[in-house]
C-alpha cells in the first residue's frame, strides 16, 4: 500500500534570497523532477533517457536506480519520429502519482525541442518498488496543426476524487482535460487554464494542487527561459481558483489566461532558473541550475510548501 501522509522533517539548507530547502546529498542531478513516497522510500522521476529515477531511503541521501524504459515502445516513433540515434530514449517531464490502488507515470516525448510534434504517454505499476512498469500507450498527441504542445503532463485529482490531466508548453498555453477513471486517458474537451499573450509565450510545466483548508485549487507554472544552465531565467509562478478549470488569478487579481501569475521562486545567485516543479502533498520539488558548477548543472531541490493567512502559497 502506498503511504503518502508521513513526511520527513527536513533539515534546511542556505536560505538567503531563496527558499529554505531540504539538505539533500548523494545524486541530486535532475531536470523536471516529480516526487513520491512509498513506505520509507522516496522516489524522484525526471527527464532523461528512459525516464531517470532517483531513490532515497531517508528523504535526504539520493542514489540513482534503473530507468523506467530500457527500450523504446513501438508506438513512440509514430508520434515523435525524431526519436532516433542518441535521442531514442529521450523522455521529458514525467509526473508520478498514486490513484485507485495503482501508480501512474505520465511522460512526454517530442520530435524536437521547440516543436509541437509531441505525445504524452503513460506507464503504470502496482507500486514503484515492485517495478514491472506496464506500457499504457499514448494518451494525447499534438502536431503542427495543433494550437498546443502535448508535453509536461500532470495528473490532478480534484476534491471529489476525479482524475484530470493538465499539460502544455508555449503555443496557446496550459491546458486541462478530464480523464476516464478506468483508462486514465482523456474524455471530453480540452480547456485553457493559463496563457502569456506577450513576448514568446513562455509558460509551461503546470502543477495543480487542491488545499482543503483554503478551498482553493492552486496552479503553479514555469515561465521565461529554461535549459540554459546558469543563464536560465526560469521562474515559478502561481494563481488560484475555486474551480479546477479556473479562472486562476494571482494576488493582484490578474487572470493567468492574461499573463497573470505571482512569483513564488525566481532563484538567487547560486540557484538559477528554478522551475519544472511538481507538488506532492505539501511539498514542492523542482530543478534549479547550480551556478557553482562549470556548466550550471540542473539539480533537484525540495521544500515544504506553506500557505499564509490569506491562503496564498509560500515557502
Amino acid at each position: 500500500m502506498l503511504v503518502i501522509m508521513t513526511l520527513l522533517v527536513p533539515i534546511f539548507a542556505d536560505t538567503k534570497g531563496f527558499a529554505a530547502h531540504w539538505a539533500l546529498s548523494g545524486e541530486v542531478g535532475a531536470h523536471d523532477p516529480t516526487l513520491i513516497k512509498e513506505g520509507n522510500s522516496w522516489y524522484a522521476f525526471s527527464t532523461g533517457p528512459g525516464i531517470s529515477v532517483l531513490k532515497s531511503d531517508n528523504g535526504s541521501n539520493f542514489y540513482r536506480v534503473p530507468q523506467v524504459f530500457l527500450t523504446q515502445p513501438s508506438w513512440w516513433k509514430q508520434y515523435a519520429p525524431g526519436l532516433t540515434g542518441d535521442r531514442t530514449l529521450d523522455v521529458w517531464a514525467p509526473d508520478v502519482k498514486s490513484y485507485n490502488g495503482r501508480v501512474w507515470l505520465y511522460y512526454a516525448i517530442s520530435s524536437e525541442f521547440g516543436k509541437n510534434i509531441s505525445a504524452i504517454g503513460l506507464a503504470s505499476a502496482s507500486s514503484v518498488g515492485a517495478g514491472s512498469w506496464r506500457d499504457e500507450g499514448v494518451v494525447l498527441t499534438s502536431n503542427t496543426s495543433s494550437n498546443f504542445n502535448a508535453i509536461d503532463p500532470e495528473l490532478v485529482i480534484d476534491k471529489d476524487g476525479n482524475p484530470w490531466m493538465a499539460f502544455g508548453s508555449f503555443w496557446s498555453g496550459l491546458k486541462l482535460t478530464r480523464l476516464d477513471k478506468n483508462t486514465m486517458k482523456p474524455t471530453g474537451n480540452i480547456s485553457s487554464i493559463a496563457y502569456r499573450p506577450t513576448g514568446d509565450h513562455e509558460i509551461e510545466a503546470p502543477a495543480i494542487t487542491y488545499n482543503a483548508q483554503t478551498g482553493y485549487y492552486y496552479l503553479f507554472a514555469s515561465i521565461d527561459k529554461c535549459c540554459s544552465g546558469a543563464n536560465s531565467t526560469y521562474k515559478i509562478v502561481y494563481g488560484r481558483s475555486k474551480n479546477i478549470a479556473g479562472p486562476y488569478v494571482d494576488k493582484n487579481g490578474v487572470s493567468m489566461m492574461n499573463g497573470g501569475g505571482t512569483i513564488l521562486d525566481a532563484g538567487n545567485d547560486r540557484w538559477r532558473g528554478p522551475g519544472g516543479q511538481d507538488i506532492y502533498n505539501n511539498i514542492i520539488v523542482r530543478h534549479s541550475y547550480d551556478a557553482t558548477t562549470p556548466k550550471g548543472d540542473p539539480k533537484m531541490l525540495i521544500s515544504d510548501l506553506n500557505y499564509d493567512s490569506a491562503g496564498w502559497p509560500t515557502y
